[in-house]
């Protein structure tokens, strides 16, 4: 799979303009990777957790048992939108990045 081919989610304004976005890497049957990333400056409130639900909501991340988060650090709102919507959800720093491991929840009423 190139970076091209790989699944990506884009959170715009009401003119189009990119806010947040986030790159999905299929890592094997049962994990996945997801990187965050918001563009600098004054962001509408909610934006970030917006991302947070885009992300653990794809298809590509409900079908999958776990997913490493990367996000950027002292993203309070990303992060605590993770821990809201992931129980376990371990985090640690690396670098100028946030990475934190949840396994995903599964929807409500899936088959077993």
């Amino acid at each position: 799979m190139t970076d091209r081919d790989r699944p990506q989610i884009a959170i715009d304004d009401e003119f189009g303009r990119p806010l947040a976005g986030a790159e999905i890497e299929l890592v094997n049957p049962t994990g996945a990777r997801a990187s965050l990333h918001v563009v600098a400056g004054h962001l509408p409130i909610g934006t970030r957790g917006r991302l947070v639900d885009a992300v653990l909501d794809a298809p590509e991340i409900r079908s999958r048992q776990w997913v490493q988060v990367a996000l950027p650090l002292g993203d309070t709102e990303m992060l605590n939108r993770v821990h809201e919507r992931c129980v376990g959800a371990v985090a640690r720093a690396a670098g100028v990045t946030c990475l934190i491991d949840v396994n995903v929840p599964q929807q409500a009423g899936a088959a077993d």
